[in-house]
């Protein structure tokens, strides 16, 4: 794959392009409308990459939970250590008097990230959270 740029042509309605602009304003002064397609266009490959069965993940599990209810630690900390392998990390931020937040780094093979992820925020106590992953390899 040679890293000589390529030049197509993009057709959208008028309103989409004006959202689009908006975004690519939003980016900063270095993005321009074809730097942004090339990110969107990465991070579909990424997404789609990570959804490939048997694909090695990295991923991010971010949740929020009460840290008074009954157990939820040594639940979340019984899931974790039954995945030493998987789990590479995880960080525990105190939001409030009532709040954590706990970032989990994972690895391994997507599906198993995200069944250790389902798990974990399936665990009653858990309030919300969100499980994002990428790959390493490059792909482009």
């Amino acid at each position: 794959m040679s890293g000589e740029l390529m030049r197509f042509s993009v057709a959208m309605p008028e309103d989409l392009l004006m959202q689009f602009d908006r975004l690519v304003a939003r980016r900063g002064l270095a993005k321009n409308r074809s730097e942004v397609i090339r990110d969107l266009v990465r991070e579909a490959l990424v997404e789609e990459e990570c959804g490939i069965p048997g694909r090695e993940v990295m991923g991010t599990l971010t949740i929020v939970y009460n840290h008074h209810s009954n157990d939820l630690q040594q639940k979340l900390h019984h899931i974790q250590h039954e995945f030493l392998e998987n789990i590479v990390s995880s960080m525990h931020v105190h939001v409030d008097e009532h709040n954590c937040l706990e970032v989990i780094v994972l690895k391994g093979e997507s599906s198993l990230v995200q069944d250790i992820a389902n798990m974990i925020l399936g665990t009653k106590g858990v309030k919300n959270g969100k499980l994002v992953t990428t790959v390493t390899r490059q792909l482009f």
